[in-house]
């Protein structure tokens, strides 16, 4: 793909989307540890913060911010979505609405993040998953957020797919259904994750679809300590944790449960 800019026809209709599960594992031995888990999660990725994540991201994108929906959740869980557009818009919504709901929208583009905190139902794993889609038309490319996204959550397991849809005319009428070279996401991320975490790709280049799973490098049980210390757990316990967050952190990366 030659690294010179396309003369269009109009509009470019390429519809560019980038789309992140992050995962959070931890180990909550007692019920109490597992409700302050709950509540952790629920504080610390709310709304709000979310909101201020998400509005980072549509500046480092170049766009602009036409409309925000977001809502917390009972008992547990959060959503915002945020509609944006590359040209600016005469007045923006307050980053901070005082209503408990809001909605942002984009005229070309849109980004949203949903989150899902869960227990398993029978020992102390507590996983937290948060799901954000960077949804992008025209110029603005949603790939140059990849690292901060990945940085602004303590993810043990990411995935990431990215993917390139429609097609834009140039002036001659041939149709393009990628306007910018990629091998790899793998190749957009920085040198600091790429130390964190091992990564496999499954690609299909030809239909412009490209997707990398993560997993951290490093297994160290205080990580994923929640609510106690390792001094409190008996080897039996300490055992138990161990095979019991490994397992959970294989089956989400591979998308399989492990009999």
């Amino acid at each position: 793909m030659s690294s010179e800019k396309i003369k269009l026809h109009g509009f470019n209709n390429l519809t560019k989307s980038l789309s992140f599960s992050l995962y959070d594992i931890s180990w909550a031995r007692s019920e109490a540890h597992r409700y302050e888990y709950a509540k952790y999660i629920d504080h610390h990725y709310n709304a709000n913060r979310l909101t201020d994540i998400l509005y980072q991201v549509v500046e480092m994108i170049g766009a602009n911010v036409l409309n925000i929906a977001r809502q917390d959740y009972d008992p547990q869980g959060a959503s915002v979505t945020i509609l944006m557009s590359e040209a600016p818009t005469p007045s923006l919504p307050p980053p901070k609405p005082a209503t408990e709901s809001v909605v942002a929208h984009l005229d070309k583009s849109h980004i949203c993040v949903h989150t899902y905190p869960e227990n398993h139902p029978q020992n102390g794993i507590s996983t937290f998953r948060a799901d954000i889609e960077v949804s992008t038309c025209g110029i603005i490319s949603p790939l140059k957020v990849l690292n901060f996204l990945i940085h602004s959550f303590d993810s043990d397991v990411v995935t990431v797919d990215y993917r390139v849809r429609g097609f834009t005319r140039d002036v001659s009428g041939i149709k393009h259904y990628i306007d910018h070279e990629i091998r790899s996401i793998q190749d957009y991320l920085s040198a600091d994750i790429h130390q964190l975490y091992d990564m496999i790709d499954v690609n299909i280049e030809q239909e412009n679809i490209f997707h990398t799973k993560m997993v951290l490098k490093d297994f160290e049980l205080t990580h994923y300590l929640f609510g106690s210390g390792i001094n409190e757990m008996g080897e039996t316990e300490i055992a138990e944790a161990k095979s019991g967050l490994q397992r959970e952190i294989q089956e989400i990366f591979y998308a399989r449960n492990i009999s």
